[in-house]
């Protein structure tokens, strides 16, 4: 669990992050590893401090780049998913953004690699994994799309940007019993969160829900 004594960052009260934690029941989020990881991690130091009065709210939010930061259901919501598998040594993030989901995975698994294609972006994460003394997080600037095949096989992959087809890459550096969780977007213009599940005889694949994040890109900026 994160230090709830972390200096220089403003912690906000206990009390706040309980309710969002409660809230977060009420929607059926029941993985008790998950919901602690939520109710011990300073949301608003992940976004623009103008924006902090927001932080506990559970709605996405902008933080620039034309990026936001994920609702705080659909973090819970796709981390259980993935923990529910019962195998979280490794897990690959595509997408590190602000670097809130990758605090949550770092608390329930060994070892998250994470992946940003936008420079900017990742270098305020890293500030914040310093601050939180996340040491179990390595990150690479670099192409989500192709994965991070030197650390492969993954027990655990989450996309965090929806992709219009879900990349090949990234299923062939998926363990077997392991689980990609990734939002994909469909010629309606809807998105539908995936799961894809990896077993000896070949890849299994359920549709969870309809979600809305922003286009995963290929190349780096």
């Amino acid at each position: 669990m994160i230090k709830d004594n972390l200096a220089g960052i403003g912690m906000t009260s206990q009390r706040t992050r309980s309710r969002l934690v409660s809230r977060l029941r009420e929607k059926g989020i029941k993985e008790e590893s998950v919901l602690a990881a939520i109710e011990s991690t300073p949301r608003h130091i992940f976004i623009d401090e103008a924006m902090a009065h927001r932080a506990y709210e559970d709605t996405a939010l902008p933080i620039g780049m034309g990026q936001t930061i994920s609702q705080p259901y659909i973090v819970a919501r796709m981390t259980e998913i993935l923990v529910d598998s019962g195998i979280m040594g490794s897990v690959l993030e595509i997408g590190t953004g602000c670097g809130y989901q990758t605090s949550i995975l770092s608390q329930v698994s060994f070892q998250v690699y994470t992946i940003e294609r936008i420079e900017a972006l990742q270098k305020l994460a890293i500030e914040r994994f310093k601050a939180l003394e996340l040491n179990n997080v390595t990150y690479k600037f670099g192409d989500g799309f192709l994965g991070w095949p030197q650390y492969a096989p993954f027990d655990a992959i989450i996309v965090t940007a929806a992709p219009d087809n879900i990349p090949k890459a990234l299923v062939e550096q998926l363990a077997v019993g392991g689980r990609m969780i990734i939002p994909v977007s469909q010629p309606s213009g809807d998105q539908h969160l995936i799961l894809l599940e990896k077993t000896e005889d070949g890849m299994s694949q359920q549709d969870v829900e309809t979600v809305h994040f922003v286009p995963l890109l290929s190349g780096t900026i």
